[in-house]
């Protein structure tokens, strides 16, 4: 074990926010079934990204859809189902543990299995919105 003076901890230089447990994943998953839906969402303010633990019910599907800006990085908390991939919507297994990179650009779907599908997903935040002039440029 080392000493707060070895790792240059009460030093002065770790003076911004403290890394936290935010919670535990396997256990929010578990809790009794919702239909389907957001079970936690990633809040904390000046953040640089999103994340967001999702329940799919049996058989519940997200349509086949481009996200053209984001990587989108997915881990399977529990459960199983499909991930659908390209325009063909060629089927790839999903189970617990799968760790799956959604580049931006491509095209997926995701259908949960008969025990549903519980994931959590992990993005660049996305920019809030702006208001334009009718050029295009910030107004």
């Amino acid at each position: 074990m080392t000493s707060s003076s070895e790792t240059g901890a009460g030093s002065g230089r770790g003076t911004g926010p403290e890394p936290r447990v935010l919670g535990d994943a396997r256990a929010l998953a578990a809790d009794p079934p919702l239909p389907s839906g957001v079970l936690w969402k990633l809040a904390e303010g000046g953040r640089q990204l999103d994340a967001n633990l999702v329940r799919l019910a049996p058989g519940a599907r997200i349509e086949t859809h481009t996200e053209p800006n984001l990587d989108v990085l997915v881990l399977v908390v529990s459960g199983n189902g499909v991930l659908g991939k390209g325009a063909r919507d060629e089927g790839e297994p999903l189970t617990e543990g799968a760790l799956v990179w959604l580049p931006h650009g491509s095209t997926r779907s995701v259908t949960a299995g008969a025990a549903g599908l519980a994931y959590l997903t992990v993005h660049r935040r996305r920019p809030g919105m702006q208001i334009r002039s009718h050029g295009g440029a910030p107004a």
